[in-house]
């Protein structure tokens, strides 16, 4: 009996000693500020109502001022991780190194940036590179649809797209316009994606870009254009093949933030580890590996 009572006594302290170290993440709490594109906050969002199951005691905050105003917020020290469309800006590293922010890079995902247009357009389903720079470039003199080709309706383009804190602006302006280029004035600008979507489902001669995975939650309400013969697709973006409109998406992590705020750690662990799933959840397309990356953070 003896030797029984002890074992019992052994196994309950073992399952205290688990108890207590599984429950040592549920108790962390605080505050995460993050801020950025609207095309990687489906994401981070998705990241953060998984995460917030497990930590309930932590404040998670994800604003979506673009991927230029995040950064500006990430570089004044303002928040804690920058969610990006793009890479950032050799000027943007300077000024970060100017005010003592140091940070880690992480890619999350890919992503095919998506043109599209009304769902009730039956005169275009495939668009050229070439066709996509005389419309939107400045200076374009092409206003109705005839202007663009002389078999398409004398129908106005109402033009919607991202504002210029937007990554996805500088990126397509990058591979369609010209890196030195720009965009033509009169379209109607967002920084919210869902503006942009809601602009193209109300006007039958609308076209618009953003991300592949707001063209997916909507898809019954839009419709998508080939780039030059190819569809944007999970498999034409994973492999290279849907371009020059495939691209990666990333997060930003200030070190300080990461060496000094547990609930941050924690965060971008969990971001990592669950990424595969979550990226592929939302609409875009998940990396082949997160584990390299997982070792940036240790």
């Amino acid at each position: 009996m003896k030797k029984i009572l002890v074992l019992l006594i052994l196994i309950f302290m073992l399952i205290s000693c688990g108890e207590k170290s599984n429950g040592s993440k549920e108790k962390i709490s605080g505050e995460i500020l993050i801020d950025g594109s609207s095309t990687v906050a489906p994401i981070t969002n998705a990241v953060t109502e998984d995460f917030r199951m497990e930590h309930s005691k932590v404040s998670i905050s994800v604003g979506v001022s673009g991927t230029g105003g995040g950064f500006k917020k990430f570089i004044d020290g303002e928040i804690d991780i920058a969610n990006a469309s793009r890479p950032i800006k050799q000027e943007e590293i300077e000024k970060a190194k100017s005010k003592g922010i140091e940070f880690v890079e992480l890619k999350i995902a890919l992503d095919g940036l998506t043109i599209v247009v009304n769902k009730d357009n039956n005169w275009i389903s495939d668009i050229s590179t070439e066709d996509l720079k005389k419309l939107w470039i400045e200076g374009s003199q092409i206003k109705n649809w005839i202007d663009l080709n002389p078999a398409y309706p004398n129908l106005p383009i109402k033009l919607y797209g991202p504002d210029q804190d937007s990554g996805t602006y500088d990126y397509f302006i990058e591979e369609i316009i010209g890196k030195n280029g720009h965009i033509r004035k009169d379209y109607s600008p967002s920084s919210d994606d869902n503006q942009l979507v809601l602009g193209v489902e109300g006007d039958k001669g609308a076209l618009g870009f953003f991300g592949y995975a707001y063209y997916l939650e909507q898809k019954d309400n839009l419709k998508s254009l080939k780039i030059n013969g190819i569809e944007p697709s999970e498999e034409n973006v994973k492999t290279g093949k849907y371009i020059p409109l495939s691209r990666p998406l990333y997060i930003y992590i200030n070190k300080k933030s990461l060496s000094e705020k547990l609930q941050v750690r924690y965060f971008v662990e969990f971001y990592l580890k669950n990424a595969s799933v979550i990226v592929k959840e939302v609409g875009y397309v998940p990396l082949e590996s997160y584990v390299e990356q997982e070792n940036l953070i240790k």
